[in-house]
C-alpha cells in the first residue's frame, strides 16, 4: 500500500510539474523568458506562490527543465531524420521544420541568453547529440574537398569529436550548424520581414551551398 501510495503521489508531481513547465511556455510565448514568474505561474495553476516551490525550486530550475526538454525534443527530431535516411538536407529540413513549430523554444536555446543564467553542464551534453548527429552525416560524404587553415585548428581542438573523424568532416559539421542556425536565426527574429523573398528557398539554397562547395 504505501508504495502504491508513492507512486501515486510521484505521477501527481509529474502532472503538476508538466503543466508548471506549459503554463511557462504558454509565458514565454507572451513575453519572453527574461518576464519569466513563477508567481504568475502558480496562480495559473490553482496554488500558492510557496507550494509551486515544492515543484521547483527557483525559477533557474524551471528554465533549466525547460531548456533540457527543449534540446531533447530537437536532439530527437535530428536523429529521427538521421535515421530515415533523408541525409543532410532532411537534417536541415528537420531543424527548421522544429524551429518554425515553436519559434519560443528554439529562441531559448539558441537566442539571447537569459540575463542571469547559467545552464548546468548537463545541458551541453544533450546539445551536443545533435552536433554527434551532424558529424555521422557529414562523415557518409565523400571527403573530395581541399584541406582549410581551419582544419589544423580543429585537429589540436578535437576533445569534442570522435578520433577517427577527419577534420574536414569537422569543419562541414560546424560550417552546416553555423549557417543553418544563421538563417533561422533571422527568420524567426523577423528581419526577413518586408523583404519580399521566401525564406524558406534562401534556406534550401544555403543547404545546397553547403554540400556544393
Amino acid at each position: 500500500m504505501a508504495a502504491g501510495k508513492t507512486g501515486s503521489r510521484e505521477r501527481y508531481r509529474a502532472q503538476v510539474r508538466a503543466e508548471i513547465k506549459q503554463h511557462a511556455w504558454d509565458q514565454i510565448a507572451t513575453a519572453g523568458v527574461s518576464a519569466l514568474s513563477l508567481n504568475a505561474i502558480a496562480k495559473h495553476v490553482g496554488m500558492s506562490g510557496p507550494a509551486l516551490y515544492w515543484y521547483f525550486a527557483n525559477r533557474d530550475e524551471l528554465i533549466t527543465e525547460l531548456i533540457r526538454d527543449a534540446y531533447r525534443s530537437l536532439a530527437d527530431a535530428v536523429r529521427s531524420a538521421f535515421d530515415s535516411g533523408s541525409g543532410v538536407p532532411g537534417l536541415a529540413h528537420a531543424v527548421r521544420d522544429w524551429a518554425l513549430e515553436d519559434p519560443q523554444r528554439y529562441l531559448l536555446i539558441y537566442g539571447t541568453p537569459v540575463p542571469g543564467y547559467h545552464a548546468p553542464d548537463d545541458t551541453t551534453a544533450i546539445s551536443n547529440e545533435v552536433m554527434t548527429v551532424l558529424i555521422e552525416a557529414f562523415a557518409a560524404l565523400p571527403a573530395d574537398q581541399p584541406a582549410t587553415p581551419f582544419d589544423a585548428h580543429l585537429e589540436s581542438h578535437r576533445q569534442w569529436a570522435p578520433d577517427a573523424v577527419s577534420a574536414a568532416t569537422l569543419r562541414r559539421a560546424l560550417t552546416f550548424w553555423t549557417r543553418v542556425h544563421g538563417v533561422l536565426s533571422l527568420e524567426l527574429a523577423g528581419h526577413f520581414t518586408g523583404m519580399g523573398f521566401d525564406p524558406a528557398l534562401l534556406f534550401a539554397d544555403e543547404v545546397d551551398a553547403l554540400l556544393t562547395h
